[in-house]
Parts: structure tokens; C-alpha cells; sequence
């Protein structure tokens, strides 16, 4: 080996902090980026930035208010306020349930523990025993306690499992159906894995009696606080606009939250001089143009891709997701003349508003099959269609995953079993064994 001083010319890539900024801001929200501004607005000084009013007439269209009877030309309004608030918390339901008990102020305060330490689906984590040790009290005493919590609304509530839930609701639903609890108490694996002959000889009970009693169940909340309290309101706001005018569609891009930057020059003078501060103005002039540019590529890139999605899919923004083309991003990003990883970024965290509904941008994009007549169909119209067919099969003689792979192929679209059973799954459906309902 010959050592001594050699010239080599390469080429490589080196990720400036700039450039990583620029692909962070891709797959930024909306508010997201309005905190990232705000950020660089405080250590630049040359950044001044401008409030925008959140004009929500404008904002969600003229067609959100088009339905309602409200007065809108008030400018505070805001048609959020419209839209019913959540339930008082379920908690301080219960907390206020146990003042109205007739318990000794010592029993209140362990059912107020008890309550505060409940999980998120209204059951009791703790054993009997833990509970006696961190309030050094008996554990009779919780035991008695516990049944006194098991008697406020919503019935179910401070439960220590699934089978004491159940009992406890199907005691005060039912009161005369005793075999219902029973069933609870001994059968109820048999009773999930649908085994309807052998609970059938086990009760000794006829089919019509076992699916009444099947039926009695499924009537019962598992999760009694995930039924009292109806889901907060999820509130979409939309990066992005597709609207159809006197039949052309139309693309408008929204950025209500992000404050208008502007060049605060108070301080521009300086970057002539060679002082430290006009190195320093420099530099924070040469991040105020990065942002701008930065700001109006992600602008630019969001309304390109959305213009590709008009093109390709017309047919869906008519008539819904059952008319979904294949689209991937490879093929937007060689349509507009971009990197797959550049869409993938930019179409992350962003909400798109079509005519047929407000959603995330990502659920547009999905795989293709090929079928056999040189069709393709899309992930989603599989699913979709594989939802329907199991909506409308006969209960008794439910489709298995075969079978439903036999029907797509009848109409042209190869799908494997494993697949059927992927999608299945992914749409929380249950197999056809479990499905089986007694008649």
C-alpha cells in the first residue's frame, strides 16, 4: 500500500439544517406550522408577524351555513358554538351521584377513591386487598362499599371484570331471566365463540330460548362507560378545498391559523455594516427569506398534488368512495414531477374538503388489484364491497373468507383468502364462525 497525498473529486449530499427544516415543514398541519412560525418569530428579529382574523364564513364555504337558520352576519360568530357540548365528565357524574347516598362520611370518602382510580371503561384495576391496604381499612369493609358503587348509574360501573359487569346489568335489566346470569357466569366463552349446540345441550334449553337469551346479552354494555358518555365532537379543519363551480372543480388552500409574516426592517439597516450585529442580521435575513420560500413551497406542492387528485379522481368526488380509483403515491409524484418521499410528507397530517365529505388526504391514496377483464380496483372498493356482501349474507349461514374470495373472482377480481381475512380484520369484522346467529 503506497502512502502519500492523493486528489479525489466526489459527489455527495449533505442534509443542511435547512433543507431538513424545509422537509419537516412538508408534513406539518396547519397549526403545527403557525407554532413553528411563531417560534422562529421570537428569535428573529427580523420577523414581524400579523394575526390573521379567523374569517370561518370563508373558511368552511358559504355552503356549511347555507342550512342553517342562525344569524351569521354577526362577525364573532362562530359555527362551532352550534354544535352540542359534551357530557359533564363521567367522573364527576359518579362523585356527585355519591353525595346523595345514605353511606357514613367515611364510606363516601373510600367510594370517592374508589371512583377516582376507576379505568377508562368505568372498571375497578385494584384488588379488594390494595385498596384495604391504601386506606388501611378492611377489606370487608371496600367489599361493602363496592357493591353500594355498583348501584349508581350507569349501571355496571365499578365493576372488577367483564362477567361482574354483565351480571350486574342483566340483575337490573332482567330481574326475572336467572338463567341470564347463569349463562354469564359459566358460559359465556362458549357464548362469544358462538357454540350454540353444545350451550344448547349444556342449558338444556331449545334454539328459540338460547337466542333469546344470546340476544338479552349482546343488549348489555361491556364498557359501561364508554356507554353513558356519547364521544367528544372531532372538528376537521380542512388545509386544503376541492368545490365544484358551474361544473369545473376549483382548489382553495386554507391557512387560517398561520399568521401573515412580514420583514420587520427596523433593523435592516445594519446588514451593510461589518459589526457583529449586522452579521447577525444577515443571518437572521438570509432565515426570513428560507421561511418564505419554504412557506410557499409547501403552498405550492399541497395545490399541485391536490390538482393531480382532480384529475384522477372525478368520478370519486361525485359519487363517494365506492368509485375511488387506484392511486398511489408514486404515480402523483411522477405526475407532478416529484419524489415519492416529498408526497408522502406533504399529504401527511392534512385534511382535505370535498364535495362528499372532509377527511385526511391519505385515505385518497390506496393499492391496486388487478381483475382479470385489465381493470384495476381499488383497496377501498374491496373493502367497502366485502363490508356490503357481509351486511346482506344470511346470518345463519354467514360467508367465509373463501367464499367471499369465490364471489370477487366470479366478477373479475382475483383476491386471495388471506387478504379477505386482512381487510376483515382491518374493518373490525368478525369471521363467519363467530358471525353464525341461531334461528
Amino acid at each position: 500500500m503506497e502512502l502519500g497525498l492523493f486528489q479525489k473529486q466526489t459527489m455527495n449530499l449533505v442534509m443542511t439544517t435547512e433543507l431538513r427544516q424545509s422537509i419537516a415543514l412538508l408534513q406539518y398541519s396547519a397549526l403545527e406550522l403557525s407554532h413553528f412560525i411563531q417560534e422562529h418569530a421570537t428569535e428573529n428579529p427580523l420577523i414581524e408577524l400579523e394575526e390573521q382574523t379567523l374569517g370561518l364564513d370563508n373558511y368552511y364555504g358559504e355552503s356549511f351555513f347555507a342550512s342553517r337558520t342562525v344569524n351569521t352576519q354577526d362577525n364573532n360568530f362562530n359555527p362551532m358554538s352550534t354544535i352540542a357540548s359534551k357530557n359533564s365528565n363521567r367522573c364527576e357524574d359518579l362523585l356527585e351521584q355519591v353525595n346523595y347516598l345514605s353511606i357514613t362520611k367515611q364510606e363516601q370518602k373510600i367510594m370517592k377513591y374508589i371512583i377516582l382510580n376507576l379505568d377508562d371503561h368505568g372498571y375497578i384495576p385494584m384488588q379488594d386487598r390494595k385498596i384495604a391496604e391504601d386506606l388501611c381499612i378492611s377489606t370487608e369493609k371496600v367489599a361493602k362499599v363496592i357493591d353500594k358503587l355498583q348501584q349508581l348509574e350507569p349501571i355496571g360501573v365499578g365493576a372488577r371484570n367483564l362477567k361482574e359487569c354483565l351480571t350486574i346489568q342483566a340483575k337490573h335489566y332482567y330481574p326475572d331471566k336467572p338463567l341470564l346470569t347463569c349463562v354469564i357466569a359459566e358460559y359465556l366463552d362458549l357464548l362469544a365463540d358462538k357454540k350454540w349446540q353444545e350451550l344448547g345441550k349444556l342449558l338444556n334449553i331449545s334454539k328459540e330460548e338460547l337466542s333469546e337469551l344470546a340476544n338479552l346479552i349482546t343488549s348489555l354494555h361491556p364498557r359501561p362507560y364508554s356507554a353513558s358518555v356519547d364521544s367528544e365532537t372531532q372538528i376537521l379543519y380542512p388545509d386544503v378545498s376541492i368545490e365544484k363551480v358551474n361544473g369545473e372543480y376549483s382548489i382553495t388552500f386554507h391557512d387560517p391559523f398561520m399568521p401573515k409574516v412580514r420583514l420587520n426592517e427596523a433593523y435592516l439597516h445594519l446588514k451593510q455594516t461589518q459589526s457583529n450585529a449586522g452579521a447577525f442580521i444577515r443571518e437572521n435575513y438570509h432565515k426570513y427569506k428560507w421561511l418564505i420560500k419554504s412557506i410557499e413551497q409547501r403552498k405550492t406542492t399541497i395545490i399541485n398534488i391536490t390538482k393531480a387528485i382532480v384529475e384522477r379522481q372525478q368520478p370519486f368526488l361525485e359519487k363517494g368512495f365506492t368509485h375511488l380509483k387506484p392511486m398511489t403515491l408514486k404515480e402523483i409524484a411522477d405526475q407532478i414531477g416529484m419524489h415519492e418521499s416529498t408526497i408522502s410528507r406533504a399529504t401527511s397530517n392534512k385534511v382535505i374538503r370535498t364535495p362528499i365529505g372532509c377527511f385526511e388526504m391519505r385515505k385518497l391514496f390506496t393499492g391496486k388489484i388487478a381483475g382479470d377483464n385489465g381493470t384495476e380496483a381499488s383497496a377501498t372498493q374491496i373493502k367497502l364491497r366485502l363490508k356490503q356482501l357481509i351486511q346482506q349474507e344470511n346470518r345463519k349461514r354467514p360467508l367465509s373468507d373463501q367464499k367471499l374470495a369465490d364471489h370477487f373472482k366470479k366478477n373479475g377480481i382475483t383476491i386471495s383468502r388471506r387478504t379477505i381475512a386482512k381487510y376483515r380484520e382491518e374493518l373490525n369484522i368478525l369471521s363467519s364462525s363467530k358471525r353464525k346467529t341461531i334461528g
